[in-house]
């Protein structure tokens, strides 16, 4: 679908998008919880977990808990899977943006196994996470996610999973 030189039509595929990633994220309330934000660039996704206090597992080291660490890369891998799994049908306009204004999802991916490197304390600051899908198939998914703070390129965390996939309506 082309919609260059058509503003209008470049706002309605932008609302659609934005409310579809909404509900994705909306519909999980522990990303509610952890304050879990997403960054859209077209089909491309990136993670942010604001710092909160609540998050620090160690008080002496002033460390984000591993805890929250791994829930914040697992959000970021199903999140991104969910959104690659819809792309097509959203922008075939084939995912509806019913009167309410939020569109009908499939389920999501269920986590089969999730593997986690810690490479480095994280600080108490905003995290960011950007997960790389590896494979997506009809039923399995295979995705890796890198975390970082301050610097793109010092990752304090990483971690690969695989992911059973909802079957598609048809």
């Amino acid at each position: 679908m082309s919609v260059r030189g058509k503003p209008e039509a470049v706002q309605v595929v932008k609302k659609r998008r934005d409310s579809a990633l909404r509900a994705l994220v909306d519909g999980v309330p522990y990303i509610k919880f952890l304050g879990i934000e997403f960054d859209r660039r077209g089909d491309e996704l990136t993670g942010i977990l604001p710092f909160s206090e609540k998050f620090i597992g160690n008080p002496m080291l002033s460390a984000l808990h591993g805890g929250v660490t791994a829930s914040f890369l697992e959000v970021t891998s199903i999140i991104t899977l969910s959104w690659a799994y819809l792309w097509d049908d959203l922008e075939a306009g084939i995912i509806k943006v019913d009167a309410e204004g939020e569109p009908n999802l499939p389920r999501l991916p269920k986590t089969i196994d999730f593997t986690l490197d810690y490479l480095r304390s994280g600080l108490p600051r905003d995290a960011y996470a950007r997960a790389r899908i590896n494979r997506l198939g009809r039923r399995y998914a295979s995705v890796q996610v890198d975390a970082w703070q301050d610097n793109r390129d010092k990752l304090f965390a990483q971690a690969t999973g695989h992911f059973l996939m909802p079957q598609r309506r048809d």
